[in-house]
């Protein structure tokens, strides 16, 4: 790989002085990867690269049958790390997730036996399902990937990403988040029902298919090594003053919104920035522009606001405030 890669934007060509012509291609490897399977979805596809690039954790909202848990494992299965799965169910308690300590009844010590969160890439299916208690459990190890047990730290190995599916809150036997935990995902992403296209296309596949199962047909991209220096390459995208002013702008008008009960953190506005700055890097600038801040802070925001009761009712949405304040800020130019 050289030093600076000359890449192509649009019909015009610039020197990067970034190596990102790599990271560009494993991207696009692993996209072809997951759509041998997955119709459709190509934002959520391209959200999870970023949250993986910006070293995030990511949250997939839907009703139940539209793949949320395949896809989270297609893309796990991309990278050929260690990968743990865990099942929340009500009666899930904090030291199912992060481990317990047993005593060694033969040196008559004890013995820290690890949760399956010690993995580099973990799934937690229908995370809402869980109360309160065990959702805390999430919040060290999520922010600080660390986990303190007993007193004792033990870290996570890089790379380390949380990638959890819900059901949307009106489902029977589903609890609210909490706002902290909610604060500590990079994105929510959100699903819907597929269109009559992209329907029949996940009928013919899966006839096609016959008894092959779905995540045979998708092999390992990027090793360890791979994801890490990819993240350092990303994180060091420049990012002028005045992108990083857009932000803040956008950020602090959640803060004083009508309509908001709740705005967005300082965590949010270094989310956009980690964000976009995996955003230009995938799209092979080492550089950030406006562009990227907007595809990005949507799914960066939209789970940290929270609405007014009274203009929820009325069926407002956190998406919709969101878009609203971008159309009052002015772009940087």
């Amino acid at each position: 790989m050289e030093e600076n890669d000359t890449i192509p934007t649009g019909g015009m060509e610039f020197e990067s002085r970034l190596p990102l012509q790599e990271l560009c291609e494993s991207v696009a490897r692993i996209k072809a990867e997951i759509n041998k399977v997955i119709v459709g979805q190509e934002e959520m596809i391209d959200l999870l690269v970023i949250g993986l690039l910006s070293k995030g954790h990511i949250l997939i909202e839907g009703v139940p049958g539209i793949a949320k848990t395949i896809s989270a494992k297609l893309f796990a299965k991309t990278i050929k790390v260690d990968f743990s799965r865990i099942q929340f169910t009500p009666d899930l308690m904090p030291s199912d997730v992060l481990g317990t300590s047993i005593l060694n009844m033969q040196q008559g010590v004890f013995e820290f036996k690890r949760g399956p969160i010690f993995s580099n890439m973990i799934l937690i299916d229908e995370i809402n399902r869980a109360p309160a208690k065990t959702q805390s459990a999430l919040f060290e190890v999520m922010e600080e990937r660390q986990v303190t047990i007993d007193g004792k730290r033990y870290e996570m190995d890089a790379p380390f990403m949380v990638l959890a599916t819900q059901n949307p809150v009106e489902q029977e036997g589903t609890y609210n988040l909490p706002e902290a935990q909610l604060d500590r995902f990079l994105f929510k992403i959100k699903l819907d029902y597929p269109n009559l296209e992209e329907e029949f296309d996940i009928l013919q596949r899966q006839h096609m298919r016959k008894s092959e199962e779905a995540l045979e047909q998708v092999v390992g991209i990027l090793s360890p090594a791979d994801v890490v220096s990819f993240q350092a390459i990303s994180s060091s995208v420049s990012v002028e003053e005045k992108i990083l002013r857009y932000i803040s702008q956008v950020v602090v008008k959640t803060r004083n919104h009508p309509s908001l009960y709740l705005g967005a953190s300082p965590r949010a506005s270094l989310a956009v920035m980690h964000a976009s700055k995996a955003m230009a890097a995938v799209n092979g600038r080492d550089f950030v522009t406006p562009e990227d801040v907007k595809r990005v802070i949507v799914p960066a925001l939209r789970h940290r606001i929270i609405l007014n009761p009274d203009r929820e009712m009325e069926g407002l949405t956190t998406d919709t405030v969101i878009e609203g304040i971008i159309q009052s800020v002015e772009i940087p130019r």
